[in-house]
């Protein structure tokens, strides 16, 4: 049994004592402080929060028990029910609420679910605000509303309809061009809630010829739902076997979007957002930002389009407010993570569906032939087990230190460039181990420069 408390949300395994996994009175415990904190920051008498889950097994549960939970502390709850984060996220906004849950766990198996805390804008709360959430819960002395002050509860459906509605009126989807193409697509929705969102949106965008796979929102994953091409092996075959322009695969809360080629290859997750981010600065000048352990793609893009790159420290509200910093016209993460802020300020995979389509269909080519357009980087993913006893930021320092003639960005870890080869370390808050990316024009490459790097670590170590 897992129980994950960090300043974003609290995630975790059903099942379990109480404080060993996410059990009944954790979920009570956690969604209760957050209520009374939002209490606390909100100037309204009637205070609500939208509330909205995946497909999950455990996710009614879960959804009886926080809502129950807010209502007893005085909130008032609109819940959506089925969802997916993005559209919670916009709920939050278009209801002028004072916060959000949702109930995901993103990427993870089946067995964990999690809350997912947002703010009155419909944005993942700080790191200074999750604190003040955690302190409170750490108290255990909530106070619950007598009867009479008990809060209200209000079933909202159809929300994931109004999402795809604003989609539709962004002036950078091309709805016209899409339907033209008259677009064979496979989906993959990981029997979530991207199976009821992700056909509604393609048929709104003309998409009539979509072939199905895992689109009943039932929680069963039939693979691991993290968007990896190890794990898609199904929908690759299927768009070789149906003729398909293009295959698409959404995680279990429709944030993170990966793509398949026609000719049955993966797009590369890391491309997801350099494609789009391409498309929309053909339309319009302006920055970019995506975080340190994404690849340079998105930059060497950006350049070429005469824009400026920004990169944040890794984290969604992180890049949200690099986002914001330098007013840019498009941002993500290299996992697939599309934030638009023409629409709202979270990773949104719907969205990035009709950019992207919107961009194909513009281009007039093969997926495949897209997809070469842009530089083409190979990233190798590795961490380092530490000791307990080993100061993890004096190897960081250390490995600076060594490097110092290089350029250096030390906004979240230490990232050392090579020319247009970078490695990126980040210690782990949860773990004693340091995380290295390496990038480089070939996936052996980047390898090798992530293996030079651990060897300098382990000769400091001995030292």
């Amino acid at each position: 049994m897992t129980l994950i408390k960090s300043i974003s949300g609290i995630r975790g395994t059903i099942g379990g004592k109480s404080g060993d996994g996410l059990s009944p009175i954790d979920i009570v415990k956690f969604s209760s402080a957050f209520a009374l904190w939002i209490k606390q920051k909100s100037e309204n008498k009637s205070v609500k929060i939208v509330v909205g889950r995946d497909a999950r097994i455990s996710g009614e549960m879960v959804n009886h028990l926080v809502a129950g939970s807010l209502m007893g502390v005085g909130v008032d709850v609109i819940d959506l029910g089925l969802s997916t984060t993005p559209t919670v996220e916009m709920a939050v906004a278009m209801e002028k609420a004072d916060g959000g849950i949702v109930l995901t766990a993103s990427h993870n198996p089946k067995q964990w679910n999690a809350l997912k805390l947002l703010n009155h804008k419909g944005e993942f709360i700080s790191g200074k605000d999750g604190e003040e959430v955690l302190a409170i819960a750490d108290k255990d002395n909530i106070e619950f509303s007598e009867v009479n002050q008990l809060g209200k509860y209000f079933i909202m459906d159809g929300y994931m309809a109004k999402h795809i509605d604003k989609i539709l009126e962004l002036p950078t989807v091309n709805v016209e061009a899409i339907k033209n193409k008259k677009f064979k697509i496979v989906i993959d929705c990981v029997n979530s809630t991207g199976g009821i969102a992700v056909p509604m949106l393609l048929r709104a965008l003309g998409v009539d010829d979509i072939v199905e796979l895992y689109c009943t929102p039932d929680g069963n994953f039939p693979h691991n739902p993290e968007p990896l091409p190890e794990h898609l092996h199904d929908i690759s075959k299927a768009v070789l076997k149906h003729k398909a322009h293009l295959g698409i695969v959404v995680d279990p809360d429709v944030d993170r979007l990966a793509l398949v080629s026609e000719d049955g290859e993966m797009f590369g997750e890391e491309y997801t957002l350099v494609a789009v981010a391409d498309y929309i600065l053909s339309a319009k000048k302006g920055s970019t930002v995506s975080n340190l352990s994404s690849t340079r793609a998105l930059r060497d893009v950006t350049e070429a389009a005469g824009c400026s790159y920004s990169a944040s420290a890794v984290g969604e509200v992180n890049v949200v407010d690099m986002m914001k910093a330098t007013n840019a016209v498009i941002g993500g993460e290299g996992n697939g993570g599309i934030i638009y802020p023409e629409l709202h300020y979270g990773r949104d995979a719907l969205v990035g569906i009709a950019l992207f389509l919107s961009h194909l269909a513009q281009f007039g080519k093969s997926t495949s032939m897209l997809r070469s357009k842009y530089p083409n980087y190979h990233i190798s993913k590795n961490k380092i087990e530490l000791n307990k006893d080993i100061n993890a930021d004096q190897v960081l320092a250390d490995i600076q230190e060594k490097y110092k003639k290089q350029p250096i960005n030390t906004v979240d870890g230490v990232k050392i460039e090579f020319d247009k080869e970078w490695v990126h370390l980040r210690k782990s808050n949860t773990e004693p181990i340091i995380r290295i990316y390496a990038e480089s024009k070939s996936q052996t490459t980047a390898e090798n420069l992530a293996e030079k790097i651990i060897a300098d670590i382990k000769e400091l170590l001995k030292k």
